[in-house]
């Protein structure tokens, strides 16, 4: 297997619903690839990632970043290819395109009980901050 990493192109949309479907089944529908990729392509399209095994999407990781902080959302790695260090290969190279942008601090949200990835972002150098995170839909989902 020969892994790239290499930014989103929209021959690679199907593969990418693919895997979030199996990756994510119980996202809210505004996570869903038909609603969060256009949203994402308007929107610094250069920090969505993608690692491929040649044509086949195999993981994600998608960038933002607002002058202040920047953020981590939806890195997702199909189960076969876990624990080959392509999430971490994803991570580093978000954080490089981050740091050219002038970020220096970068944050991400991780369900409570996901502990496998907790524990691949506290060998990646994150801790866990006394914050609570809250949120607050704007908008109504959009029907898919």
């Amino acid at each position: 297997m020969s892994v790239t990493i290499e930014s989103y192109r929209d021959q690679h949309f199907a593969g990418v619903d693919a895997l979030w479907r199996e990756v994510f089944p119980d996202d809210p529908p505004w996570n869903r690839a038909q609603v969060a990729i256009p949203a994402k392509l308007a929107v610094q399209p250069e920090l969505f990632l993608l690692a491929m095994d040649g044509e086949r999407v195999i993981a994600t990781v998608m960038g933002g970043y607002d002058g202040h902080r920047g953020w981590v959302y939806a890195l997702a790695v199909k189960p076969e290819h876990r624990n080959q260090g392509i999430a971490t290969r994803l991570i580093v190279a978000l954080e490089a395109r981050l740091r050219e942008l002038g970020c220096d601090k970068l944050n991400l949200q991780v369900r409570a009980d996901n502990h496998q990835v907790l524990s691949l972002y506290r060998r990646l150098g994150y801790t866990v901050e006394d914050r609570i995170s809250l949120g607050k839909r704007l908008a109504a989902p959009r029907p898919m």
